[in-house]
């Protein structure tokens, strides 16, 4: 991957802890900020597509704890029943 150079004014107390981090991980300074620059690059994204495309049928309210254990005991059944795993 090719790198290119900028320049960024930081806080002198942040620079002192991302050296400290440095030092104890054993990399530069330089790659603490370059995954640093990666997070925020990546937080700040907008995706063309949603993560979650599917959609599932329900009673459009939170399911009780009851409702959830009813769910997965039936799918259990329903697993036994037919021999396969999911």
């Amino acid at each position: 991957m090719s790198m290119k150079r900028t320049n960024v004014y930081a806080d002198p107390e942040d620079l002192a802890i991302i050296k400290e981090a440095a030092a104890r991980r054993g990399i530069s300074e330089a790659e603490i900020i370059r995954q640093g620059i990666h997070l925020a690059a990546m937080a700040s994204r907008v995706w063309d597509e949603p993560l979650f495309s599917r959609t599932f049928e329900g009673p459009g309210r939170t399911p009780s704890k009851e409702d959830v254990r009813d769910a997965v005991a039936d799918a259990v059944l329903r697993e036994g029943e037919s021999g396969t795993a999911a």
